[in-house]
């Protein structure tokens, strides 16, 4: 870290949000936490405004180190790092830590097990910079790795939570995370959040949405709209995408007449495939659809414009929802 406390993102724009008046819900509770757990260091590759991570720059600078625009090299002195009893997070976007570093991750995190905590912003079609930005396959290849565990709170109102549930776990840690502008409308401050766990949103009988991430708010608009025309849909937020919640799977796969799962991410080794495979691994037999990207690469433009041209709308959770309930 320099003298002048400055980095590169401090001057330019990413072409995503810099902008020092959004809320900084995640950055919030890492230094809430950190004032607490002492062990707890940062590492930043330019990017510590859009991750969040500039206020415990600020606040802990003994315990931020900037590695410059080099996320392989900061996961290996990460590795290193833990080796002497800290517990590091390192802050980037989503693509970079995974896709373009993925092998330091493999051999210097996941196969030691290293005590490191990957912090991804950025998630799927939540930038409008295009496939060089666009973390679409990020939770299928971190689920890939062994001893990795994956997360993905619903939003800013789990975030304090999650935090809490990285630092307590011993162990790599991929956080998938977005920033964002207010809290969804339906949620309020959440502390339940456990490795391997999942949350209830929403009771119902006829079918279930299994939502992650931004989708979350979005499954929930569509079990209220299909309510409202006599459907019940149940919500369920699978917060912990590895370990999975099977139980909180089978009991809804019985449960229900059919099942939907809802991602920001591709279809093909994300959410809906690890619920597919605990579904078969129980024996369950159930109709299921699954909502997100399609086996395809994504462009750029505007965030409401790419989640309408993939599919990521409400809308189109409320039509799997009904074209699976009709098929069964």
């Amino acid at each position: 870290m320099n003298d002048l406390n400055l980095e590169l993102d401090d001057f330019t724009s990413t072409g995503v949000t810099s902008n020092t008046d959004v809320p900084k819900y995640y950055g919030e509770a890492l230094e809430r936490i950190s004032s607490e757990r002492q062990e707890i260091v940062c590492l930043g590759v330019d990017l510590s405004v859009p991750t969040e991570s500039d206020g415990f720059r600020d606040l802990f600078p003994d315990r931020f180190f900037m590695i410059g625009m080099a996320e392989a090299n900061a996961i290996g002195i990460a590795s290193g790092m833990a080796k002497m009893g800290d517990i590091p997070f390192v802050h980037s976007f989503s693509v970079f830590l995974t896709r373009r570093s993925y092998d330091q991750v493999a051999m210097q995190v996941a196969y030691p097990r290293s005590n490191v905590k990957l912090v991804g912003f950025l998630p799927g079609l939540t930038t409008n910079l295009g496939v060089s930005h666009q973390a679409i396959e990020d939770i299928a290849l971190m689920r890939a790795l062994p001893n990795m565990v994956v997360l993905e709170p619903s939003g800013p109102e789990q975030y304090e939570a999650a935090v809490r549930a990285v630092v307590d776990y011993s162990g790599p840690v991929y956080l998938r995370l977005r920033r964002s502008d207010s809290f969804a409308n339906f949620r309020t401050t959440s502390n339940k959040f456990e490795v391997g766990g999942s949350e209830v949103l929403r009771d119902g009988e006829d079918a279930v949405i299994f939502a992650s991430g931004i989708m979350v708010s979005k499954a929930m608009e569509a079990s209220i709209q299909m309510h409202k025309a006599g459907i019940e849909v149940a919500v369920v937020n699978v917060y912990s995408l590895k370990p999975i919640d099977g139980e909180m799977i089978a009991k809804y796969g019985r449960k229900t007449k059919c099942i939907v799962t809802a991602e920001n991410h591709t279809t093909i080794g994300g959410l809906g495939d690890a619920v597919a495979a605990e579904l078969a691994s129980q024996r369950i037999l159930v109709g299921h659809k699954k909502v997100g990207l399609k086996d395809q690469f994504a462009e750029g433009g505007s965030i409401d414009y790419l989640n309408k041209k993939y599919n990521l709308e409400v809308e189109d959770i409320v039509n799997a929802t009904r074209e699976v309930l009709v098929r069964d």
